[in-house]
């Protein structure tokens, strides 16, 4: 058995190896990774119900399987999972401290799938109030910390997730988006990350917009999550049929591929001179390589946002007010704010609200209908500070730092975060790449062949 004391930064497809050429063994694993966690997470806090003796245990019988030439899909790779994906006994408090801390019933889709994998998990992983922030602030979890820089932060929702997989606590993480939340933390921290097309990745509860997805350090390990993914579940009623990907697919060729490049997103805040030179960077890379890339208008609008803006505050605003006031007073701030504004909100501002979802689906899928693939920051800025809310820290302003991200969510088109080049501070700068609708592989192909274009990345973060 090998004593590399860099263990936990190995990647899934390389322990896998290492697991059936019996160089490495789960436990050996699940060990070294625990044990850079507790080096980690006194600074990063991005874990919840974090168990080290349930995780040895469940690499102890990986190791048997194993053993016994029984081993699954992902055999004794460690996971993580963000805490509002339900896992059976653990409560789910959904980044607030006005929630009850009620047992979860049942493993959902995306946990079910890596549990029947045999993944290892360590722990979940942290989210700001309802997962209505961009941000790892929370009033139930301690703030969760940037690993590249500590007064920076790791983005959100999938707060604990993004951090988690830049700091090495092992290679598999699972986070969620519904407007940015997988895209964002990704960037920000500078892993990999898909939104998968709406319904390729079964999720309870299903709603508007929501997907689970991958976030690693690399596309391959995310190949190998979404072959499970993507596997089917009854219980979310939005689910794709069944396809026989290849997930594990070489990357794409390049020649002839038409790209679109979108450096404006038509409102939000606008984009930081790094950033845009960063996404220009690996444009003329793509271009180096044979692709075609032209300009691409923004094409949502300021109304558009504005209009989704209430109908979300409405629908959280009907679930705070449900709350008894001594809960209401747990929520966070910033929410509270937020929301409260809906409570007069008409019946024809909400309906126009609503529809701009539609609006947003229809703007999306023509604009980008001339491109194989689209290229785009996925923020305008880089991390922010950590204690803010978002990059604005004003509640009135909620959204300009989404203009990117969210009109894919609504038009459930896939899109993948992969890191493009650092701030003159050290600091991750995400590349957004947009497929059209269930082109899901595609956009990871993609994303396989920019990995090989892309300057030689910085060494990941370690703690002090």
């Amino acid at each position: 058995m090998s004593a590399d004391p860099a263990l936990h930064a190995l990647s899934a497809v390389e322990l896998l190896a290492a697991y059936r050429s019996r160089q490495l063994s789960p436990v050996e694993v699940t060990r070294a990774v625990l044990a850079h966690i507790e080096r980690w997470e006194p600074q990063l806090q991005a874990l919840y119900a974090f168990d080290p003796e349930r995780a040895l245990q469940q690499a102890r019988a990986s190791e048997a399987r194993w053993l016994r030439g029984e081993a699954l899909a992902l055999d004794g790779v460690p996971l993580t999972l963000k805490e509002n994906i339900a896992t059976q006994g653990t409560p789910m408090p959904l980044g607030t401290a006005a929630s009850d801390l009620i047992p979860a019933t049942e493993d959902a889709p995306p946990a079910a799938r890596l549990r029947e994998a045999g993944a290892v998990l360590l722990a979940k992983t942290t989210m700001p109030d309802y997962g209505m922030l961009s941000s790892g602030l929370s009033s139930f979890h301690p703030l969760s910390r940037n690993p590249w820089d500590l007064r920076k932060n790791p983005g959100g929702s999938s707060a604990g997730a993004a951090a988690a997989a830049a700091a090495g606590y092992g290679p598999l993480h699972v986070g969620t988006d519904i407007g940015g939340s997988l895209r964002l933390p990704a960037g920000w921290c500078g892993i990999f990350s898909l939104k998968p097309s709406g319904g390729r990745i079964p999720i309870k509860p299903a709603y508007a917009g929501r997907v689970a997805g991958p976030m690693t350090r690399t596309v391959a390990d995310a190949a190998l999550m979404m072959a499970e993914l993507s596997r089917p579940d009854w219980r979310d009623p939005t689910s794709l049929p069944t396809q026989a990907l290849d997930w594990r697919a070489p990357p794409l060729a390049l020649k002839g591929l038409k790209l679109g490049l979108m450096l404006d997103a038509g409102w939000g805040m606008a984009v930081e001179p790094q950033t845009a030179a960063a996404v220009l960077d690996a444009a003329r890379r793509f271009e180096q390589a044979g692709a075609e890339v032209q300009p691409m208008a923004g094409f949502s609008t300021r109304a558009m946002v504005e209009g989704l803006d209430k109908f979300w505050r409405m629908r959280s605003w009907l679930d705070f007010r449900k709350l008894p006031a001594a809960r209401q007073d747990k929520v966070l701030p910033y929410i509270r704010a937020w929301v409260e504004t809906a409570a007069h909100l008409r019946a024809d501002e909400l309906f126009e609200g609503y529809s701009q979802m539609a609006a947003f689906r229809e703007a999306a899928v023509a604009a980008c209908q001339p491109f194989d693939y689209v290229l785009s920051p996925v923020s305008p800025v880089a991390a922010f500070a950590a204690e803010w809310a978002s990059p604005l820290n004003d509640p009135a302003q909620p959204f300009e730092h989404i203009a990117f991200t969210l009109p894919f969510n609504m038009s459930e088109q896939p899109a993948a975060s992969i890191n493009c080049a650092y701030t003159d501070t050290g600091l991750p700068i995400g590349l957004q790449i947009v497929g059209r609708r269930f082109d899901d592989l595609g956009v990871m192909q993609l994303s396989a062949a920019f990995e090989r274009l892309r300057a030689p990345q910085r060494a990941w973060p370690e703690p002090a």
